[in-house]
């Protein structure tokens, strides 16, 4: 590709990005007027006409890893593994 159509590339992506973003806030917004709506409600599950909108509280457990390497620092070493990924970014 020649400058001019890279140059014309990354203006494309740029555009496309903010305009993902601007899409993502909508929709963010969209969804916590929803929730807002089922908490003044007291509901976890909504029928809506089609639709059933659940916004409903989930437990999960989760290792911690910080406690376990101050508890097991060598243990926790032992298992350290290194990963290789690709970094893609575009900077003014």
């Amino acid at each position: 590709m020649s400058t001019m159509e890279l140059t014309s590339r990354i203006t494309e992506l740029e555009e496309l990005e903010e305009l993902m973003e601007e899409l993502k806030a909508e929709i963010e917004g969209i969804k916590d007027e929803l929730k807002r709506h089922m908490d003044s409600m007291g509901l976890e599950e909504l029928a809506v006409g089609t639709h059933i909108i659940r916004y409903t509280s989930v437990l999960t457990p989760r290792f911690d890893t910080t406690a376990f390497k101050k508890a097991l620092p060598q243990v926790y070493t032992a298992y350290i593994k290194q990963t290789q990924s690709k970094r893609f970014s575009i900077s003014k």
